[in-house]
């Protein structure tokens, strides 16, 4: 038999591959098309995942929640209470009347206004400063002294201001009573100096209330150098 013997050629046929191969090719299509016909027609009824069907019933539906008042809040209603307004009667003024004057000097002093008195009056006096310092001896100068009231009872806590020139110095300082017990529950004191010094009405002492103002008239007090007179000792008492 020739080599070219057609009649004797082997017949072709598809194996298992060629199958598989146009199946995937088919599915391939159907699957192309399926995904051009939705997205031509995304609201068709073959899209599982249509836009209208997905926002279907979830978009937030608003409430209207009216606003209600607390169980114990009661409304309460403003009183206006209207002032009664007063109209003044328009006054007359009266035309003055002639005055008469006279030329002869009259005989009759006029009263003096008498001056007001002071809350509180006071005694100056002076001793010895070894009563309270003796360790201090004559190396020392000072003013102190008490407040009290009309039935000498201790007044504590009122402020007592000390001014004027000491040895060529200005002095003005304060203190209160009750801070040396020493004079008494209601004692005060102000240190000058080491050394007595002479001095004749430099210096004065008053007693204020807690605004600042005079409960006593201002007092002038005198130093002395002597050594049996160093210590000044005033005593405010309250006026009946």
């Amino acid at each position: 038999m020739s080599k070219y013997d057609f009649d004797n050629k082997p017949k072709s046929r598809l194996d298992l591959w060629d199958l598989l191969s146009i199946l995937t090719l088919i599915l391939t299509l159907c699957i192309g098309l399926y995904f051009v016909a939705i997205f031509v027609s995304p609201d068709a009824p073959y899209n599982p995942f249509s836009p209208s069907r997905a926002f279907a019933g979830q978009l937030p539906t608003a409430t209207i929640t009216p606003i209600q008042l607390l169980p114990t809040w009661t409304p309460t209603q403003a009183v206006v209470t209207e002032t009664p307004t007063v109209t003044l009667v328009p006054t007359f003024t009266l035309e003055p009347s002639p005055t008469l004057v006279s030329l002869i000097t009259p005989s009759k002093t006029p009263t003096p206004t008498a001056t007001p008195k002071a809350p509180f009056a006071a005694t100056v006096t002076y001793i010895d400063s070894t009563i309270i310092h003796p360790d201090a001896a004559c190396n020392w100068q000072g003013v102190a002294g008490t407040i009290v009231d009309a039935k000498n009872a201790d007044m504590i806590g009122i402020t007592v201001r000390l001014t004027g020139f000491y040895n060529g110095k200005t002095k003005n300082e304060l203190t209160v009573s009750g801070i040396s017990p020493a004079f008494g529950k209601s004692g005060f004191e102000f240190f000058l100096s080491a050394v007595p010094v002479s001095s004749d009405g430099l210096l004065t002492i008053q007693i204020l209330d807690q605004a600042g103002l005079p409960l006593s008239s201002i007092i002038e007090i005198d130093t002395f150098s002597d050594c049996s007179k160093n210590l000044v000792l005033v005593k405010f008492k309250k006026n009946p």
